[in-house]
């Protein structure tokens, strides 16, 4: 494959997973296997999938923001946890072994398909339901604070375990858990990014091709989000779970 079927690839995967990052998770299942492909280490990869993924949170949070789906007010609360863990899981990812990440995205995808066959409502709460604030919700901290971790260590299927939190403890919609899950994830994207950048670990000819990608699904996946119902978003993200199963296992 020459170089401009490399690039090609990067985008198509990109928008693809642009799309499915915005409206549930698991979109770096696609893109990691993708810049591995270009023969990239891991640990290279799993930087340089960073700049995509940042500049996809930032097209898609600004898009729900426009549409007035962004609850503003409560980004402050939900980021401190999730920030303080992006550092410490980025720090982690920097020196771990990459053997580390298959099970705990395995565990992740499995955890959220079992609570969405079993009890749906706790990930997508019904039309009306009132969400909750974190002083009310002591635990969404250390749900937002593990995700935080989790995500600084590798992006992939971090989404499920923030609309965990933001849906599941804190009791948004999906439409604005996708949006605060799209702001908390730019946040500890760009800290995690400032240590791999440090450590030399980020290939930016790559990662900006690939964000090229990102960025276009995001901008489409919003205003699908936007459209379609909730019976319809949760579907989705329930088919999106599965298919993280399927890629933990197959990865």
């Amino acid at each position: 494959m020459d170089t401009l079927s490399y690039w090609l690839l990067l985008v198509v995967v990109g928008l693809i997973a642009g799309v499915i990052n915005t409206l549930a998770g698991g979109g770096s299942n696609l893109t990691l296997p993708a810049l591995m492909v270009l023969g990239m280490p891991p640990e290279v990869a799993n930087a340089t999938n960073r700049v995509g993924v940042a500049l996809q949170c930032l097209v898609g949070s600004l898009g729900f923001k426009r549409h007035n789906q962004l609850p503003v007010e409560e980004i402050r609360p939900i980021l401190w946890p999730t920030i303080s863990g992006g550092l410490l899981g980025s720090i982690i990812a920097s020196y771990a072994p990459s053997s580390w990440l298959k099970p705990m995205l395995l565990g992740t995808m499995l955890t959220m398909a079992i609570v969405m066959l079993i009890r749906p409502s706790v990930i997508a709460p019904p039309p009306g339901t009132p969400a909750r604030t974190m002083q009310q919700t002591p635990s969404a901290w250390w749900v937002l604070f593990l995700a935080g971790i989790y995500g600084g260590f590798v992006q992939a299927g971090v989404g499920f375990i923030l609309i965990a939190a933001l849906a599941g403890s804190l009791r948004y919609d999906l439409v604005r858990a996708n949006a605060l899950k799209l702001v908390c994830s730019l946040t500890f994207t760009l800290v995690a990014l400032v240590v791999f950048v440090v450590r030399g670990q980020v290939d930016w000819v790559p990662g900006l091709i690939l964000g090229l990608g990102t960025m276009t699904g995001a901008h489409l996946a919003v205003k699908m989000a936007i459209k379609a119902p909730a019976s319809v978003l949760k579907w989705f993200l329930f088919v999106m779970t599965l298919c993280g199963c399927a890629a933990a296992l197959w990865l």
